[in-house]
């Protein structure tokens, strides 16, 4: 009599809990798409290519890229919160809808994505490179600080839009340095750096991939990575952390996969198995790094931590400079 209750309440268990493993068993079952939340040609979408071509032959299915672009990502991040939460529809996103925008759209989000969404794993870590014009009277970072306390609230520097991580960049500079520059936001990376090329402004933050073709012509001129310490795709420029005075001086884009909330834990520790396993492909890190990323695969907490140690950072810096987005 014993040993049948043991069986039957092993069979209820069961009973009860049959989706999760089964999810987990047959997954993927059909295609997967991978959500950007941006046009197609950007960073983001550059990487989210790179990356399904990887996961197709590990996962032994189709894996898709789906560009919703719109609402400072949003629009793309909304579209994976509202899909099922089966493994099937993921989202790589960048620091700006999943971990700051929380804080500079505040109420007017239509999601919470510390809630909304789930964090498989950090793909790329993406420093931006500070450039300026060619005829601005700084060759390094020491230089600039000392022309922007000498010329206060003459420096301008432009950014791809209001609260991502090009304008904290700005705003973490000023903070770190004690000085005051005016933030001339564009729409987009080839307008803010064309007029870097011209003059027009002064300097700008920006990923090496866009800045690559400007720098190679001599266009505008490159001061240093905005990373704790020099990126491995550009050896020869130093961070700006190296000048003493900016030593705490760290803010990167980076790019991430999620899942909606209520996927199943066993889908996405899978996921994060073959994302790991992409990244240790030479190939796939080769090209990762010349599109201005340092690969950095994480476990699901990890990734998790590093998610809640960055958007601290970020909701300070937007909160004192007292940043919203109209």
């Amino acid at each position: 009599m014993h040993s049948r209750r043991i069986l039957l309440a092993a069979a209820l268990a069961a009973s009860l809990f049959p989706a999760t493993g089964a999810f987990a068993q047959t997954w993927p079952s059909r295609p997967i798409t991978i959500v950007v939340p941006f046009s197609p040609g950007g960073g983001v979408d550059a990487v989210a290519r790179l990356l399904a071509e990887k996961l197709r032959a590990s996962l032994g299915q189709s894996v898709l890229v789906d560009n919703k672009a719109g609402g400072s990502g949003m629009i793309g991040a909304m579209a994976v919160v509202k899909a099922a939460p089966d493994g099937h529809t993921l989202l790589l996103g960048s620091a700006g809808e999943t971990a700051i925008n929380a804080f500079v759209y505040k109420g007017r989000m239509q999601y919470d994505p510390f809630k909304d969404l789930a964090p498989i794993t950090l793909v790329t870590r993406v420093p931006n490179v500070l450039v300026v014009a060619p005829g601005l009277p700084a060759k390094n970072v020491e230089e600039l600080v000392a022309y922007a306390k000498k010329n206060p609230g003459k420096l301008t520097y432009s950014s791809s839009g209001v609260g991502n991580p090009q304008h904290l960049n700005g705003e973490l500079l000023e903070e770190l340095a004690g000085v005051h520059m005016v933030h001339v936001p564009y729409k987009g990376a080839s307008g803010q750096l064309v007029d870097v090329t011209t003059g027009q402004v002064d300097m700008t933050f920006v990923s090496y991939a866009a800045a690559r073709s400007f720098l190679q012509a001599g266009k505008v001129r490159a001061l240093a990575v905005t990373s704790a310490r020099r990126a491995s795709f550009a050896p020869d420029l130093p961070a700006i952390a190296e000048y003493k005075p900016l030593a705490k001086y760290q803010l990167e884009n980076w790019f991430g996969l999620f899942a909606p909330a209520g996927t199943p834990d066993a889908i996405q520790q899978k996921l994060n198995a073959a994302v790991a396993e992409a990244l240790r492909d030479p190939e796939l890190a080769k090209r990762l790094r010349e599109q201005g990323g340092e690969p950095a695969a994480m476990g699901t907490a990890q990734f998790r931590d590093f998610i809640k140690t960055e958007s601290a950072q970020f909701a300070r810096i937007v909160q004192a400079a007292k940043i919203t987005a109209e």
